[in-house]
């Protein structure tokens, strides 16, 4: 008994909860959906020509 409480009752907030935050993260990758791109290799330090 974690914390006082019946083993049914802590599995079932248990389980609700890793639900609720699960559907959560999922929601919010759809809605802002993450830039998954590869970014351009940077250029060597001494590489980049720049005008001064």
């Amino acid at each position: 008994m974690p914390a006082g409480v019946p083993w049914g009752p802590y599995l079932r907030f248990l389980t609700a909860s890793m639900l609720s935050m699960f559907a959560g993260a999922q929601v919010m990758h759809k809605l802002y959906n993450p830039d998954l791109s590869v970014p351009e290799v940077p250029p060597k330090p001494g590489e980049l020509k720049t005008e001064v």
